[in-house]
């Protein structure tokens, strides 16, 4: 007991003289130590005392830097991982990793690479190494992994269906997330992907500002590019055409022959011509991704 008295009475002590007084131990005893072990090089106390001032100091430096350099690596480690709360404002972040949304990171660097971006998601060990997107690990259902996310000072919410699971339970997460978001931050907006009908209602009233039907979305494509097919095919000739709107086919200009799609856009738009699609050799390209290269015996399709 009487030990332990002392021992508490010196944590009492203020932590600078708790740590003068171990240094000054240190300095007088491997001081008074190596002039018994050198004393033909080391005379006095005092003399030991400076090698051990040069001995301790190195000492300190060394695991100073050791102990940076662990931190360093450590912070580095937990970025990767997913562990590091993001501190922007006026973000986008996005709910699932799929190859829909590498596609959309591709898409969004390419229209803004500055653009941050916050990407939350639990089945990925790390995050993709993909400047200005931040990697948050968790479930978007969880309000601690939202306000990691810093989901209060966010712009814009993309909740996309979890591709490991069935539909049903994909749309049922997804609501949910939603609903956590809206919780947190009512005047965010946001887009959620559903795959069946019977969410799309919920959806909405859990506040959604978007809901994408996967299943609608698919099936207008392909039903659009199908008769696009067959009224290019059946007219082979490059004069203007009807499918719910104005179809114009216009030659790749020579010198955009080699530039992106998204380059062709920002001519096009100058002009007052939307350009919607690539007709290629082997058929129409509908919305073609914005880094698509433009070749020369391609033609634009237009409204």
């Amino acid at each position: 007991m009487k030990s332990n008295r002392i021992f508490i009475a010196w944590l009492r002590w203020p932590l600078y003289v708790r740590i003068a007084i171990i240094i000054c131990f240190l300095l007088l005893f491997f001081g008074q130590l190596i002039v018994i072990l050198e004393p033909k090089q080391y005379h006095t106390i005092f003399d030991g005392i400076w090698w051990a001032l040069i001995l301790i100091g190195a000492s300190f430096v060394t695991a100073y830097f050791a102990t940076l350099a662990a931190a360093v690596f450590s912070k580095q480690h937990h970025y990767v991982e997913g562990k590091v709360a993001f501190k922007g404002k006026g973000h986008l972040i996005i709910v699932g990793w799929n190859e829909k949304t590498n596609k959309l990171l591709q898409s969004f660097q390419t229209i803004d690479p500055a653009m941050p971006i916050v990407l939350i998601d639990d089945s990925l060990k790390e995050g993709p190494l993909l400047e200005n997107v931040h990697f948050i690990k968790g479930h978007g259902t969880e309000d601690a992994t939202l306000r990691r996310a810093n989901i209060m000072s966010a712009d814009t919410l993309m909740i996309t269906a979890d591709q490991h699971e069935n539909e049903v339970t994909a749309d049922m997460q997804s609501v949910l997330t939603l609903l956590a978001a809206k919780g947190l931050n009512p005047s965010l907006y946001c887009l959620i992907e559903i795959l069946t009908d019977r969410y799309v209602k919920n959806a909405e009233r859990a506040g959604a500002n978007q809901v994408i039907h996967t299943s609608d979305a698919v099936n207008h494509f392909m039903v659009e590019h199908f008769l696009l097919k067959e009224q290019l095919v059946a007219l082979k000739i490059k004069r203007n055409m009807t499918l719910h709107k104005q179809i114009t086919i216009i030659p790749v200009p020579a010198s955009l022959a080699g530039e992106t799609f998204l380059t062709a856009l920002h001519h096009f738009l100058e002009h007052h011509v939307i350009i919607v699609g690539v007709q290629k050799k082997e058929g129409p390209m509908m919305n073609p991704p914005f880094a698509y290269e433009l070749h020369p015996e391609d033609e634009l399709i237009s409204f």
